[in-house]
């Protein structure tokens, strides 16, 4: 069967194509009486609304865009679980790309998607992140999250440095001097930061630094950790620069026949569900990931509803939480369900 047009939906309803528009769009006001033979004609006649020629009459395609540097692991997946439950609940749907943490493609995913969503997330790790989203985005509006605070342009980021300064303190508490440090990535904004507060505690604490660079996986966590256990001045404890990272440091470390906490006393950071799963628990620094992705996907959406009116330009900083489970024989602590959020106003 031919599928059912809005003409069609009109003369069942015994009302102007126009009036059905309104009912579908909700602009414009209708009588109640004229809204229910809509309805009832679009019901019977199974209708469903051409998505392209909605938006060419609304300028809105009810879609947002997410650009993300990876679409593999726990943190993305929570991060996009949030940004979707906040997307249905204002009426968009996603369309998610990545860049493969490459600046080429990270442009060719921004000009593939402009035109066709409404807004854009790009999260990015990196300094040409702002640079890179303004030049190309044109007037969609962007938010961009976890590139450091971005000028002009509404941001979110997470308190890396604090984290992790919060981390070694915690490990410096519960008795540990010799404390290595995984780091994520050389040009990675995030592993910088997070690498610049371990060595900050550290020098705070008049002790000795140990650094092996990994890549936030965890491979790269169970190589670093299994050359830190061959070690004669093994360390006995490691603040990891991610979870996935901690885990697989965890695995090299039982490998080696060594014991978390006894031996080895073991901090991450995200608090990816993986963290609370595995034995003993890891103890890390939450962000609540989901409930960040829902806060910037909400927060993209009143950008589109100002339109040209939007002034947003704060950069929201999300505070980590110390949540210390087994890993460091600490007991289980965390400051409440929600990130706590401070507004800093771009200068």
């Amino acid at each position: 069967m031919k599928a059912a047009t809005i003409r069609d939906v009109a003369e069942r309803a015994a009302v102007s194509v126009a009036s059905v528009s309104r009912v579908l769009t909700g602009a414009g006001a209708v009588t109640e009486a004229t809204r229910l033979k809509v309805m009832e004609a679009v019901e019977a006649l199974k209708y469903v609304p051409h998505s392209g020629a909605r938006s060419l009459s609304t300028s809105k395609t009810q879609t947002i865009g997410v650009i993300l540097p990876d679409l593999y692991g726990e943190f993305f997946s929570e991060l996009i679980r949030g940004m979707d439950v906040a997307a249905r609940a204002a009426g968009y749907h996603l369309i998610v790309s990545s860049s493969h943490d490459d600046a080429e493609e990270a442009s060719a995913a921004i000009r593939s998607m402009r035109g066709r969503v409404d807004g854009l997330i790009v999260l990015s790790p990196h300094l040409d992140a702002a640079n890179l989203a303004s030049s190309l985005a044109g007037r969609t509006p962007v938010l961009l999250m976890n590139g450091g605070a971005a000028g002009d342009r509404p941001s979110v980021v997470v308190d890396n440095h604090g984290g992790a300064v919060q981390a070694v303190e915690h490990l410096i508490a519960v008795g540990r001097r010799r404390i290595a440090h995984i780091s994520g990535p050389t040009g990675n904004l995030e592993a910088e930061a997070r690498l610049g507060g371990y060595l900050d505690a550290m020098a705070k604490a008049g002790l000795p630094t140990t650094v092996v660079e990994g890549d936030f996986t965890q491979g790269a966590g169970h190589d670093a950790c299994a050359d830190l256990a061959r070690r004669q001045d093994r360390p006995d404890a490691i603040f990891a620069g991610n979870d996935m990272m901690a885990v697989g440091a965890m695995l090299a470390l039982q490998e080696a026949g060594l014991r978390v906490p006894d031996d080895v006393a073991l901090v991450g950071f995200d608090d990816v569900p993986i963290a609370s799963m595995v034995r003993p628990g890891l103890t890390t620094m939450k962000i609540h990931i989901a409930e960040t992705g829902r806060g910037a996907l909400s927060r993209l959406v009143r950008l589109i509803d100002a339109g040209a009116e939007a002034s947003d330009t704060a950069c929201e900083v999300v505070k980590p939480e110390l949540v210390a489970r087994a890993s460091t024989a600490a007991t289980t602590t965390t400051t409440g369900d929600r990130p706590r959020v401070g507004v800093l106003t771009s200068s």
